[in-house]
């Protein structure tokens, strides 16, 4: 059965993306929103549109009752959510299922599998893909801790099972301290995830961190669509994001998207999803896997020409992958900034009303924004209100239209991080592409 009508659980600049690329496959759309979104520009553009509550996440985006509600008194046939909120939820994705509505999604099972850090790590080394040396799972006693930690060798971090964003984390540079920090690690997750399940892995001193993106069709077909940087972070949310890496040749990307595409194939994974690595002395490391589209997803799409959406719509409908591995060609290079709604020194969130916006044009300058002048930016949500992806043959005529388009880019009224990737672009560093997961802390440090 075809798509008709897709309802979109999500927001912002996301709900948008989606919005557009289902109208240009002929599908209608329904947006749900918050009443603190009752003007955001996907709403306008809808074909139905269903408000689902206040504005706290908790008691809209993340209400799975109101959602379910929403489609079916609109008639939705499938749902998209998007990144974020209830992406990576396998229980609402088993709900939908539930209820005849198509999920435009991996399978439940799937999401479960990858949102356990454990049982992913134990699924991604059953699946040949290369692990960071460490516990093989949950680690409660401090003997066993002790010995694994002198396996992998110090320094070694101790992470918490569940949840991210650094929380949960320690790094533990010799045995006197393992104890203690073991401890702390497993009262921070519990607070933070009310889960205090920790393991540990060898902590490895300055890597990159390179992601590859896949797709499948669940029926044990996938492919690979090549690598992205994304090192460049601050407290372990990224900034910008590069494809390809500056640092993997044509025939390190080859081999690891072989192993990959050949490791989601073997699992019958369907849709999108992106296996995350950590990248050191040529060697990589899977630290986790993302069912679900990623905010960086842009520039893998400049790189391709492949629509992801449309690609997460098509097989969600039980179609076939559109592309064969073989006809997928790598070419130039894109970076995307992603701009906040923050002050770009102290990093502050500055909501507020948009005075005037220009986005910036141009051959090769994509934005993605639900922006406009008049519009109220919320103070209930994350932060980032537009995404600047540029598209060059080469790294450095891709740096150098990103220049112009940022210097092009107005949005006057919050304070943004325009002028933070301003500063980054003029960089030496990251100019020859020598940079790590470390380099932007440190170089921010280097100005407070």
């Amino acid at each position: 059965m075809a798509i008709k009508r897709l309802l979109i659980a999500n927001r912002g600049e996301i709900a948008l993306r989606i919005h557009r690329a289902a109208h240009e496959m002929g599908i209608e759309t329904v947006a749900v929103h918050s009443t603190a979104d009752a003007d955001a520009m996907h709403v306008r553009l809808a074909d139905h549109a269903v408000c689902i509550g206040p504005p706290a996440a908790r008691d809209s985006y993340l209400n799975v009752a109101a959602i379910i509600s929403a489609a079916e008194i609109t008639h939705a046939d499938a749902i998209h959510p998007g990144y974020g909120f209830l992406s990576e939820n396998a229980k609402f994705a088993e709900i939908v299922e539930a209820h005849d509505i198509t999920w435009i999604g991996p399978k439940p099972e799937h999401i479960r599998t990858m949102g356990d850090k454990i049982e992913a790590k134990r699924t991604a080394g059953a699946l040949g893909l290369p692990l960071v040396p460490g516990s093989d799972g949950a680690v409660s006693d401090i003997a066993e801790a002790r010995a694994i930690a002198e396996k992998a060798g110090y320094p070694v971090i101790i992470k918490a099972a569940s949840g991210g964003g650094g929380r949960g984390m320690k790094v533990c540079n010799g045995p006197e301290e393992l104890e203690t920090l073991i401890q702390q690690a497993g009262s921070e997750a519990k607070a933070a995830f009310g889960d205090a399940t920790v393991y540990i892995e060898k902590y490895l001193g300055n890597p990159r961190h390179i992601e590859f993106q896949i797709f499948g069709d669940g029926n044990g077909n996938a492919i690979h669509l090549g690598e992205r940087d994304c090192s460049l972070q601050r407290r372990h949310q990224k900034v910008l994001e590069e494809a390809p890496s500056p640092v993997i040749s044509a025939e390190e990307r080859d081999r690891m998207g072989g192993i990959v595409a050949k490791a989601m194939a073997d699992m019958g994974y369907r849709g999108a999803g992106t296996i995350e690595f950590l990248w050191e002395n040529g060697e990589f490391y899977f630290i986790e896997m993302n069912t679900r589209l990623q905010v960086e997803h842009p520039v893998t799409e400049a790189i391709t020409g492949v629509d992801l959406v449309r690609e997460q719509i098509r097989i969600a409908d039980g179609k076939p992958l559109s592309v064969k591995q073989e006809e997928i060609e790598f070419k130039g290079h894109a970076i995307e900034c992603r701009i906040n709604a923050e002050d770009p020194f102290t990093f502050a969130p500055s909501p507020g009303l948009v005075k005037s916006y220009h986005a910036a044009g141009g051959m090769h300058v994509r934005v993605d924004s639900g922006l406009y002048a008049g519009y109220k930016i919320p103070p209930y949500y994350d932060s980032m209100i537009a995404k600047l992806i540029v598209y060059g043959r080469t790294r450095e005529g891709c740096i150098m239209r990103l220049k112009r388009a940022l210097a092009e880019m107005v949005i006057e009224g919050p304070k943004t991080s325009i002028p933070l990737h301003q500063r980054l672009l003029n960089e030496p560093d990251f100019l020859s592409g020598d940079y790590t997961i470390k380099w932007l802390e440190e170089w921010l440090a280097k100005d407070a």
